[in-house]
């Protein structure tokens, strides 16, 4: 762990928000993370945390310039981290639609891919293992994972593939659907390989969710009505459907009149913040 650098550290709202970077293992290449340190924080006071996951073409500077978050962070005591989208380094294809704004979060297994894009691994295995053992104020095993869009995506096959990892998951405006989408006749195997049918369900939380066998996962949605991609990208019917199908738990709200922009994750960041703080306290 010694190549962690701390890249700025600026005092917000009591606490401190922390820019890092560090090479990854994983991914075979130097990533940013930030972290929002709550002002309670310190090695004889250990805080629950939260891992965040932007959204497509977003980076790790997103968050914590335009979500609002850390005015609830710091009230409730919570540990906020939030990698990049993928590695900055690799440059792999000029494709926008493909790349470290564009990893979906999943593991790639195509040759061209498989080396550094293991975005899954990197947030489920080396960044809590990065976090836990560098931050003493970090309570190990007290996790939720939150994100937007792509980045709830990630939230959601996150907690599906790893019963117990997390306490709670939330999403706002995920992609509940992907591998039926438009997007995913060139992601999936440019990602998964030309012969891709069984391995893209496995990265797709409608049909992770039909097969969830683990602790109860508490999961929460808000999804804006005036979303204007929400029926053919982020497909969220589909996705309740199959937890009533399931018998999953389900919370989700569609909120009146707001669309996919991270002004509507601003809106309702204090209340996704505030739920979970009830189940990891």
């Amino acid at each position: 762990m010694s190549s962690l650098k701390l890249i700025s550290s600026s005092k917000c709202f009591g606490g401190y928000q922390k820019v890092f970077n560090h090479f990854s293992e994983e991914l075979q290449s130097r990533m940013n993370f930030t972290l929002y340190q709550p002002p309670l924080a310190s090695e004889t006071k250990k805080v629950p945390v939260i891992y965040w996951l932007a959204g497509l073409f977003a980076d790790e500077q997103t968050f914590i310039q335009r979500g609002g978050f850390q005015r609830y962070a710091s009230e409730l005591n919570l540990c906020v981290v939030g990698p990049d989208t993928g590695p900055r380094e690799c440059k792999i294809d000029d494709d926008p639609d493909l790349g470290p704004g564009a990893t979906y979060y999943l593991d790639a297994v195509t040759e061209k891919w498989k080396k550094n894009y293991r975005m899954h691994s990197y947030i489920t295995k080396e960044l809590i293992q990065v976090v836990e053992k560098n931050f003493p104020f970090v309570q190990p095993d007290v996790r939720a994972i939150s994100g937007h869009s792509m980045g709830g995506h990630g939230a959601l096959i996150c907690s599906f593939r790893n019963p117990g990892l997390y306490k709670v998951a939330t999403a706002l405006a995920p992609i509940c659907n992907p591998t039926e989408t438009k997007l995913a006749r060139k992601v999936c195997p440019a990602y998964l390989g030309s012969d891709y049918e069984e391995i893209r369900k496995e990265w797709d939380s409608t049909y992770l969710v039909k097969k969830y066998k683990g602790p109860p996962l508490h999961v929460l949605i808000d999804q804006g009505s005036k979303d204007h991609i929400k029926d053919e990208y982020l497909r969220p019917k589909r996705f309740i459907q199959a937890c009533a199908e399931a018998g999953f738990p389900l919370i989700y709200r569609e909120q009146e009149g707001y669309d996919h922009e991270l002004y509507f994750v601003a809106t309702f960041i204090e209340d996704h913040f505030k739920h979970i703080s009830n189940f990891l306290k």
